[in-house]
């Protein structure tokens, strides 16, 4: 009785994939093209007018909420600090100084809450806010328009 023969089956495959090197290669290259994409897209962005008066243009970028609106610091910093207390927010910590403020405080969801009012000129106040690390928009537009409401 004759032994058996072990016989080769070509499969159907791309030149560059025939090694597993060049798998990997391909692999690792497809990887990075999609992080460098993810990292470099401009991610969710919206911008809408501002409703209300004293209002500028609100945009919501990256998770955080940006406006700048007209009127005097220390006032926007009063209604910020009673906004705070409307909506029964814990606060963490708050920072101050003449063209600063840094206010961090939690809902009751736990959620961290940063609301950083900068003074951007006589009359102007520039107001940036972020819930959590991505971001809640419907939250955000909720704060401002309760800071809005104390002006």
């Amino acid at each position: 009785m004759k032994p058996l023969r072990a016989t080769t089956v070509e499969r159907s495959v791309p030149p560059f994939m025939k090694t597993v090197s060049s798998f990997r290669f391909v692999s690792l290259f497809a990887g990075l093209l999609a992080l460098t994409t993810l990292v470099f897209s401009p991610g969710c962005v919206a911008v809408a007018a501002g409703a209300g008066a004293g209002a500028g243009v609100v945009a919501y970028v990256r998770g955080e909420l940006d406006v700048t609106l007209d009127h005097p610091f220390d006032t926007v910093t009063r209604a910020t600090d009673k906004a705070v207390q409307q909506l029964r927010f814990s606060k963490v910590s708050e920072g101050r100084d003449a063209l600063l403020t840094l206010i961090t405080v939690r809902n009751a969801a736990e959620k961290k809450i940063v609301i950083r009012l900068d003074s951007t000129g006589r009359d102007l106040t520039r107001v940036r806010i972020r819930v959590g690390i991505f971001g809640n928009k419907a939250l955000s537009m909720t704060i401002l328009e309760k800071i809005k409401s104390n002006l």
